[in-house]
């Protein structure tokens, strides 16, 4: 059966460039990059290569680049690195949103156990954060703000360089969790004003298990990890030396692909799928009228289960999602989704589509082959909408 991949938010396939840039580390390119002889200087040099790479990506210097295993480690250390809550008893005050990943989320609720303050910004239907709202939540103690750039299940671009901003003008560290945003816009951290950056490989085309944070000059950060003196003391542990490579590799093939306009092909991919699944009945674009990223839509189709719908896509040979892939098989509607406004139903109902540098437009035109018989035979079979069409 043939298949197409329309979950790239979730994760992207490494691109042949990348893995073939990677190969030669895990084969005669051994060395540990710690070690000063010549197997270990050269692993060092690719490390130092690949980090002037991802550095050009975010507008930074090399040395503010600091590797990490992915996502979900950038985002913890940042939040644990600078609010010392409750672990140094200072009760420090953390600002983030309702929309954030749960990289995001969960380390928030894990400083608020132990005696942390957090606030939490509400979004408006649109999926946007007023960055109004954030000026109003700072408190003398407010050490940190953390808003997410882009999100990752609706693809809406959040107001950061206001809020970046609003956190110089008071004094206060803001990171932004930038992993659905990076090779999708443009990235400039001093545009930003951002003093941690969060990006992962895997959403690239790169690797899984190797990210990066970006930490401005001057940033005093806690490690989590204590043993050697690696990333200059930010991150203990040693490189992984080929998913580096590949996150740099990566990074060269995103600022590449802005020149040659990839963002823009994307987009135009992207809106001629919305389009038309926005003709089918009862459907509605989650996050409209707001700036998302090129590559997703995320689309309700009321009176069904999403899940329902991405099971009966994939036995067509169609991957898609219902949101956030470490989210998947949660009982609970999106907490994106229901911040915004939604029903339980109609968040429950909703689907993401998200694009990658290989899909074509044909593969998009296989996806709209697939879409409307699939919903009205669901909605066939579903009490829900056979009730509401009853009392229409």
């Amino acid at each position: 059966m043939r298949r197409v991949y329309l979950d790239n938010n979730a994760t992207t396939p490494v691109l042949p460039e990348i893995l073939e840039a990677m190969r030669p580390y895990f084969g005669e390119h051994f060395g540990n990059a710690s070690s000063i002889h010549h197997h270990g200087q050269e692993t060092r040099g690719a490390v130092e290569r690949a980090r002037e790479s991802v550095a050009a990506l975010l507008g930074c210097r090399a040395s503010e680049v600091v590797f990490t295993s992915g996502g979900t480690e950038s985002d913890n250390l940042a939040v644990f690195g600078l609010a010392s809550c409750g672990l140094a008893g200072s009760g420090d005050h953390v600002i983030t949103s309702t929309i954030e990943h749960h990289a995001v989320l969960n380390a928030c609720k894990h400083l608020a156990a132990k005696g942390c303050e957090v606030t939490y910004i509400p979004v408006d239907g649109r999926g946007l954060v007023d960055p109004a709202d954030v000026r109003r939540a700072i408190r003398p103690n407010t050490k940190l703000i953390t808003v997410i750039f882009a999100n990752n299940e609706t693809g809406v671009v959040q107001p950061v360089a206001e809020i970046g901003t609003i956190a110089a003008e008071s004094d206060i560290y803001f990171h932004t969790d930038a992993v659905q945003a990076a090779g999708k816009i443009a990235i400039d951290v001093n545009k930003i004003g951002c003093d941690l950056l969060t990006i992962s490989g895997h959403k690239v085309h790169g690797p899984q298990g190797v990210g990066a944070l970006y930490v401005r000059k001057g940033t005093q950060l806690e490690p989590m990890l204590f043993g050697g003196s690696h990333e200059r003391s930010r991150r203990a542990g040693t490189e992984n030396v080929p998913g580096i490579v590949g996150l740099g590799k990566a990074a060269e093939l995103a600022i590449a692909g802005f020149e040659r306009g990839d963002d823009r092909k994307m987009a135009a991919a992207r809106d001629h799928l919305e389009r038309e699944l926005l003709q089918i009945e009862a459907t509605g674009l989650n996050g409209e009228d707001a700036p998302r990223v090129p590559n997703t839509t995320n689309i309700y189709f009321d009176g069904i289960e999403g899940e329902a719908l991405v099971i009966a896509l994939d036995l067509k040979g169609l991957a898609v999602s219902t949101g956030a892939a470490c989210s998947s098989g949660a009982i609970e509607p999106s907490h994106v989704l229901t911040a915004m406004g939604l029903s339980r139903d109609r968040a429950k109902a909703s689907i993401r589509f998200s694009l990658g540098k290989q899909n074509t437009t044909e593969e998009v035109d296989f996806a709209l082959d697939r879409l409307p018989a699939t919903v009205a035979r669901l909605r066939e079979l579903s009490p829900v909408w056979t009730k509401a069409a009853v009392s229409r």
